[in-house]
């Protein structure tokens, strides 16, 4: 990793890109935004304890925007937040102990800005980009897994992208380096993500009187 550089506001989501499609949206061949959906992204952080396990932790509500055009990875843009307070380990005590170790009443945000794309393979990518948590920006790669872009099929039935990405990074990178005896440095991420584009598209046609009752957004 690069050389750290102190600066203002774990991670990324993150995130990251993305794409091709199992099925192209109309108008491919343009760049389109799409937002980060908060209810379907979430981030998993994953860290050795003392040697008896590994720690699971999760932060929901992250937010964004993606820009890509399905034909052009190159044109690939990713920009997202991720709220620190809403960590959470299984535990109160440990949810407050971990974020006082983050110190994330001074940083309580990490950001991540993609800088490059590079193509692996048809549907993944590895993304590159600028990582800022707890103060310090270092440069971060992550493998990024494009799974399909393609009409929600549920009101507003708005085009949505799906990609599964991870990644790990060593926490005293980042200035993060107190309980080096209990908690390891090296810091596991797994991302899923999904993104909205705006706009709505027609309804689809009406399912027949026997079908099943619609499943939960």
């Amino acid at each position: 990793m690069a050389a750290s550089t102190p600066v203002a506001a774990i991670p990324c989501r993150c995130l990251p890109a993305l794409l091709l499609a199992l099925t192209l949206p109309a108008g491919a061949g343009e760049p389109h935004a799409y937002a980060l959906d908060p209810v379907h992204t979430r981030v998993l952080i994953q860290v050795d304890h003392a040697g008896y396990s590994r720690a699971l932790g999760t932060v929901s509500g992250s937010s964004g925007q993606v820009v890509f055009d399905p034909e052009d990875w190159s044109s690939a843009r990713l920009d997202v937040t991720v709220p620190l307070e809403r960590l959470d380990l299984g535990d109160a005590r440990w949810n407050e102990a971990v974020l006082d170790l983050l110190d994330a009443q001074a940083h309580p945000l990490a950001r991540f800005v993609s800088r490059r794309i590079e193509p692996v393979a048809a549907d993944a990518a590895r993304v590159c980009g600028d990582l800022t948590l707890h103060g310090v920006v270092r440069e971060w790669c992550l493998h990024v897994q494009f799974n399909q872009l393609r009409r929600y099929p549920l009101p507003p039935f708005r085009r949505t992208a799906g990609f599964s990405a991870g990644g790990h990074l060593q926490r005293s990178d980042f200035g993060i380096d107190e309980w080096a005896s209990l908690i390891g440095d090296t810091v596991e991420i797994r991302i899923e993500a999904e993104a909205v584009r705006s706009g709505r598209e027609p309804a689809p046609p009406a399912p027949p009187a026997d079908a099943e009752p619609t499943p939960p957004r």
